[in-house]
């Protein structure tokens, strides 16, 4: 199908960004990439009247690493962070979520801003951002704004983001000590999303058990969710077939599962269970 008719605008600085948003609060949208927006604008799921392309603000491309933490530009496409030699080294979990996204053409075009802000339920990114911890740094007409990634994604498509803001960067914890990550997905066939998909950041203490660990699932729920009592369960505890399998067996607890053609409700869940499973041990063994 033909999109609605729409301008065209392509800032080259957050400032314009922001000025064309608030002079059309209500039918502006942000391009950040557009596999999802573009989509959705030829089915005319989305009608905006004005396009912001923010692509040209070459400001919002980055990978920095500053002090403790991580920074990373909302611009940064899947592909660089896929490639990154220092993420790679210092926080693989942002490479491994990038490689299950899409197809090459998708990495080399999509970003990670774009695919946070959309907050597809079925997207990877949100568990990997929600599984580090991570902080998102929204910038409006009163200045910047720090948003933690447990209270961001709201439900369906929702984020905490308001009216007029735009995701400017995302912060990262470093990871210390002998961390461990993983991420385990099952693609769907046809478009590639997740029908589950669980990222794990862990940490092990002196004698090889659970000091912390973190878990957010995918593809599951109306949201990206923390899975608390997976969590819970693991804590204090070593990384055993028998303690990893009760763990993961809290997956889905306090969730309502999707269900739809592809796969239901109960399928999910045991995907769910199954894939924790996978990714708390690549995550263990990764901890040395």
């Amino acid at each position: 199908m033909i999109p609605a008719p729409f301008s065209y605008e392509a800032p080259t600085t957050i400032d314009e960004a922001l000025a064309l948003l608030a002079a059309s609060p209500d039918d502006a949208k942000i391009l950040a990439g557009g596999h999802s927006l573009i989509p959705a604008m030829k089915l005319r799921l989305a009608q905006p009247t004005v396009l912001v392309d923010i692509g040209r603000i070459k400001d919002l491309s980055y990978i920095r690493e500053q002090d403790a933490q991580i920074l990373i530009g909302a611009m940064t496409t899947h592909y660089q962070l896929e490639s990154s030699t220092l993420l790679q080294r210092i926080c693989p979990l942002l490479p491994e979520c990038a490689s299950h996204i899409g197809d090459v053409q998708v990495r080399n075009k999509g970003t990670i801003g774009g695919s946070v802000a959309h907050s597809d339920p079925a997207g990877d990114w949100p568990a990997a951002i929600i599984a580090l911890g991570a902080e998102m740094i929204a910038v409006g007409k009163n200045g910047d704004r720090a948003i933690k990634a447990d209270d961001f994604f709201i439900d369906l498509l929702t984020t905490a983001l308001s009216a007029g803001e735009i995701l400017r960067e995302i912060r990262i914890p470093k990871p210390t000590g002998r961390f461990g990550h993983a991420y385990e997905k099952v693609r769907h066939p046809a478009s590639g999303f997740a029908v589950v998909g669980v990222a794990v950041a862990l940490q092990k203490g002196s004698a090889g058990a659970c000091e912390s660990a973190a878990v957010a699932i995918t593809g599951v729920a109306s949201k990206a969710y923390r899975a608390g009592s997976v969590e819970k369960a693991l804590q204090g505890q070593q990384f055993n077939e028998q303690t990893i399998a009760a763990a993961a067996s809290h997956a889905t607890d306090g969730v309502d599962a999707n269900s739809d053609l592809y796969a239901s409700e109960d399928y999910r869940r045991h995907l769910a269970q199954v894939y924790t499973q996978r990714a708390i041990r690549a995550a263990a063994a990764r901890a040395k």
